[in-house]
């Protein structure tokens, strides 16, 4: 991890997954919360993508902060299976060396699901519960387990002193699912007691609409070897 100041120690992530609700999430926080970029990660075993915009070129995991107790990482590459171990231990190992005391996860899964279940749900570490859940009314996934980049990171917090949290909720096929990625923020509000404008997302998620539907596509070609599955129970 390259960075240019010390991080709070608070740490929000989302990746480029199924319906890339994380990633609209965090990318419409870094926006809301007038955050800016202070670094950027790297792992062996990544390929090669490097995101742009209106000509100008960035990192593809980038690191957001403002000042306060909170950062984020914005994830525009769809993380290969053989990459999750290097991510997680380069993530994990920053974090733990700069103060980080918590992380939370923002993703999306692709689960059959009824109306009734358009809710957040989340899979947290003992210690992120007491600190974060106990008050808040939100219901744990069932029983299950997490593939990829997700579940590296869980596993490692389930190791460390590091607090994770992963919050999720149903995806559907479209992409920026707009909806799903308003159930993470409305979660994040409710369990770091922040006040989001979440009002101008529908227009962010269309604004951003083609650029995050490419990366949906290259999640979908991804070969069965490199795409981690998604597999939590309701």
């Amino acid at each position: 991890m390259h960075h240019g100041e010390e991080p709070p120690t608070t740490l929000v992530v989302g990746f480029a997954e199924f319906g890339v609700a994380g990633l609209t999430a965090v990318d419409y926080l870094t926006q809301e919360l007038d955050l800016v970029e202070t670094g950027h990660l790297e792992a062996e075993s990544l390929p090669t993508i490097t995101p742009f915009a209106q000509g100008r070129p960035r990192h593809h995991t980038r690191l957001y902060s403002g000042g306060d107790q909170l950062a984020v990482l914005v994830g525009e590459l769809a993380v290969p299976r053989r990459a999750d171990g290097p991510l997680s231990e380069e993530l994990m190992a920053w974090a733990s060396g700069h103060g980080v005391e918590e992380m939370t996860i923002l993703s999306g899964v692709p689960v059959v699901h009824g109306p009734d279940q358009h809710e957040p749900f989340y899979v947290a570490t003992e210690d992120y519960v007491a600190s974060r859940l106990e008050d808040v009314d939100i219901e744990p996934m069932g029983n299950g387990f997490l593939d990829g980049v997700d579940a590296a990171l869980m596993q490692r917090g389930i190791d460390s002193d590091l607090r994770v949290g992963l919050v999720t909720t149903p995806v559907h096929d479209q992409a920026p699912d707009a909806e799903a990625a308003l159930r993470l923020l409305d979660a994040f509000d409710r369990i770091h007691d922040r006040r989001v404008d979440v009002g101008p997302l529908e227009s962010f998620a269309a604004d951003i609409r083609q650029h995050y539907a490419e990366l949906a596509d290259r999640i979908e070609r991804a070969s069965a070897e490199e795409r981690p599955d998604d597999r939590m129970f309701m």
